[in-house]
């Protein structure tokens, strides 16, 4: 089985969590499309359900899909967001933003009951930070950004190389709200927490990839089949 049918796997998994009348986060990347479009079948089968696209391409999908959308302007909430990831840990801890979209991802997902991230195997590990983290910026002031990250990631015991992302096209990548991402070589992010809290405290940060205790469940499809991993909830927090 290749990368792309494990991708659909996980997306069909997740598709069983959608029930009628759900107001459903639509994510964005390989595995995200699976899911649009599989939805978008059963939206043709009879399901009512109404989705808020992560970005302009999953809006798109979604459209060729034919599946209804609205906004977070128009509603107060999302029961489910159904979302990939560029890595996962086992406290479900996430980067994301390798396409770009992770300040719309993580406002979805937060206005959220529950986040399924969906995936193939690969995507879980020990330790996040193998995958370059994104981070959005304002294009204004880069230089004293990028200086203020140096010192989050110093104070927080990791570093590594950043870069500006580019576009295909060799030009500077611009995000769907306008931004600049810089791509950060960590290799080992040793408190995944603590280094979200620096970076959101910058103020040229407009937002990270550390997608922190939002994630309710992993659906992550391997050669062996489907693992379902669920967030462990914290001591006081158990029922």
């Amino acid at each position: 089985m290749n990368m792309d049918q494990l991708k659909r796997q996980a997306a069909a998994r997740a598709l069983e969590e959608v029930r009628d009348g759900m107001q459903l986060g639509l994510g964005t990347g390989s595995t995200a499309k699976h899911f649009v479009e599989l939805l978008g079948e059963r939206v043709a089968a009879g399901l009512k359900v109404v989705g808020v696209p992560t970005s302009e391409a999953t809006r798109l999908d979604a459209e060729r899909c034919g599946v209804p959308l609205t906004t977070l302007d128009e509603i107060d909430h999302l029961d489910i967001t159904v979302d990939g990831a560029d890595e996962i840990d086992p406290e479900l801890n996430l980067i994301k933003g390798g396409g770009g979209a992770l300040l719309r991802e993580k406002i979805v997902a937060a206005a959220s009951d529950r986040m399924i991230v969906i995936a193939d195997d690969t995507k879980w590990v020990p330790t996040l930070g193998r995958f370059p983290l994104p981070v959005e910026v304002i294009p204004f002031g880069l230089g004293a950004t990028r200086r203020a990250i140096e010192k989050a990631f110093a104070e927080c015991g990791v570093s590594g190389q950043m870069a500006v992302r580019k576009a295909k096209d060799g030009h500077v990548f611009v995000t769907d709200g306008g931004h600049w991402i810089v791509d950060a070589q960590l290799g080992r992010i040793v408190d995944p927490p603590g280094l979200a809290k620096a970076l959101s405290a910058i103020p040229g940060v407009v937002e990270h990839g550390l997608f922190i205790g939002l994630a309710s469940s992993a659906v992550l499809a391997g050669g062996e089949g489907i693992r379902v991993i669920e967030r462990r909830k914290p001591k006081g927090d158990q029922e």
